[in-house]
């Protein structure tokens, strides 16, 4: 899927008090976050989706856009966050996928469940994925990391030529790879 495009979904969201319309139209012309998780009103959810909404302004800073899916409907969003003191931190786009077509799209779909994968897909500006992440569902994902990975893949796409290695961190060097780094490192 690394490098594919987005394939064509509609959805509606919660987000912002409002019920919007969410398309992988969307996805485009900037960096993008679709984070899959398997229910709301549930254990590991609301730890993953209250780290993500603290990191959220550095993500809009970077000109990241984050959009959060799981098969419950946009109106179960809106219970949640009415009622969850984490999930009111949320200040992105809450994604309601009740017919799955977005969660199979993404290929995370746990049919006999019904519900998602905890998947985490950075998609670049022209709409072609260039992250995948999914972690079994009792295994929470961490922002920071994800802002890491996303910092390398930014930087990457504006410094064609260049490599980040294991760990590359936001100002440390780069590589450029060549015949001459063959075996030196």
């Amino acid at each position: 899927m690394i490098n594919t495009d987005v394939k064509p979904f509609q959805a509606t969201a919660f987000h912002a008090g409002e019920f919007i319309p969410v398309s992988d139209a969307d996805l485009k012309g900037k960096w993008s976050v679709v984070f899959f998780y398997p229910a709301d009103f549930t254990f590991v959810c609301p730890t993953e989706l209250g780290d993500l909404a603290d990191n959220y302004a550095e993500l809009q800073n970077m000109g990241v856009e984050v959009y959060s899916v799981s098969t419950d409907t946009h109106f179960t969003h809106k219970a949640w966050h009415d009622t969850s003191d984490t999930i009111q931190k949320i200040n992105f786009p809450m994604i309601g996928d009740p017919t799955g077509t977005v969660t199979r799209n993404f290929n995370v779909m746990i049919e006999e469940d019904g519900m998602a994968e905890r998947g985490t897909f950075v998609i670049n500006p022209e709409g072609k994925i260039q992250i995948i992440e999914i972690n079994a569902g009792a295994i929470g994902r961490d922002a920071s990391e994800l802002l890491r990975k996303i910092k390398a893949a930014q930087y990457i796409a504006a410094h064609p030529g260049e490599v980040c290695p294991a760990k590359w961190k936001e100002g440390e060097a780069t590589l450029a790879p060549s015949l001459d780094l063959v075996g030196k490192i």
